[in-house]
């Protein structure tokens, strides 16, 4: 087991430590496919008496032989397991927690696989000012011998991994002779400048080990690439931003079905309710001018090599106005393109 990995434990609404954490609340994506081979499995292709560490050069390894390459980094307690065990599954070739400075060498390895690892997601930690910089190092040559490479960052709040660890009884890696909250705060800094350059941020604060599976499968099930995917999530604002959120919008200035009793007890998803939300002054045209906003903001984001991006559409208790806007804004999405992911964080919280 490695370090960064604590016992399995059941799963529950807050998550749970190490590889028994969190994901989204509604897929659309079935269960991945029986894992292909045990995370940590010796690189294919490696010669016989070959060092792992050994510098393997490309040259005449045609482009399209370059596997491609996911890079799972985060917060310990967060998920990396769960969303590494998630690829495998989906039949990427997974290294655990390999040194930083053997990816350029791993890379080399598929390259040389004839085809046979074209895709490659491997797991790390920072634990150290140095075991970091080894690992800018080796995505500055990864970007210089043009291998396309993601990172997917691993979130969650300071009160969810502290529960994780004590529920399962273990240190942190990072606390030493401290509190677990030291550790914490020690990573989390660690991590702040990775976390900046994360393609897709994962925050799995309030959620289980099958819902980060859903989310994983939405993001790499399939076979080609999109231009664009989005997930919209409603949430409630008395229960905080969501802190993955590129954008969010706020359904305050709409009248609260809240106070309408025979609303009251029905979320967003009954059509009276969204018939009710709809059918106010101003709402309607809202969801036609932010979604061409959102088609100049996907553009851009399109031009910049964005592929992910989170809206976060918030009500006072994510039960009412925002469900019902994030469903009709994730249909306008999905009319003009975009793959589209749709997260309820709060509903039935009250």
């Amino acid at each position: 087991m490695s370090e960064h990995e604590t016992p399995k434990a059941e799963p529950t609404a807050e998550g749970q430590a190490g590889h028994k954490e969190a994901g989204d609340d509604r897929s659309r994506h079935a269960e991945g496919p029986a894992p292909g081979g045990p995370t940590g499995q010796e690189p294919p292709g490696q010669e016989d008496g070959e060092q792992v560490g050994t510098v393997i050069e490309t040259a005449g390894v045609p482009e399209a032989a370059i596997p491609e390459l996911v890079i799972i980094s985060g917060m310990s307690g967060a998920g990396r397991s769960t969303a590494a065990k998630c690829l495998e599954d989906l039949g990427w070739f997974v290294v655990d927690n390999l040194p930083p400075a053997l990816i350029p060498t791993m890379v080399e390895l598929g390259a040389r696989s004839q085809g046979n690892v074209a895709r490659i997601a491997v797991v790390v930690d920072v634990r150290g000012r140095r075991f970091f910089d080894n690992l800018r190092e080796s995505l500055a040559d990864l970007a210089v011998k043009g291998v396309t490479r993601r990172i997917v960052f691993l979130e969650s709040s300071d009160d969810a991994l502290v529960r994780r660890f004590e529920s399962v009884r273990r240190p942190h890696p990072l606390q030493g002779d401290g509190r677990i909250v030291d550790g914490i705060d020690a990573e989390r800094e660690l991590l702040r400048e990775l976390r900046g350059d994360a393609d897709l941020v994962i925050d799995t604060s309030s959620l289980n080990v099958h819902e980060l599976r859903a989310k994983m499968d939405a993001q790499f099930a399939g076979e080609e690439e999109p231009e664009l995917r989005a997930t919209v999530m409603s949430f409630g604002f008395k229960y905080g931003l969501p802190v993955d959120a590129d954008l969010v919008v706020d359904m305050r200035f709409l009248p609260n079905p809240h106070w309408v009793p025979e609303l009251r007890p029905y979320t967003g998803l009954n059509e009276e309710v969204s018939a009710y939300v709809f059918n106010q002054p101003g709402a309607k045209e809202f969801i036609d001018r932010y979604a061409e906003l959102l088609q100049l903001i996907a553009a851009g984001y399109r031009r910049e090599g964005k592929r992910y991006v989170t809206i976060a559409v918030g009500c006072t208790g994510g039960k009412h106005r925002s469900v019902a806007t994030s469903e009709k804004l994730a249909a306008r999405l999905a009319s003009q393109g975009v793959e589209t992911v749709i997260v309820h964080r709060d509903m039935g919280r009250e």
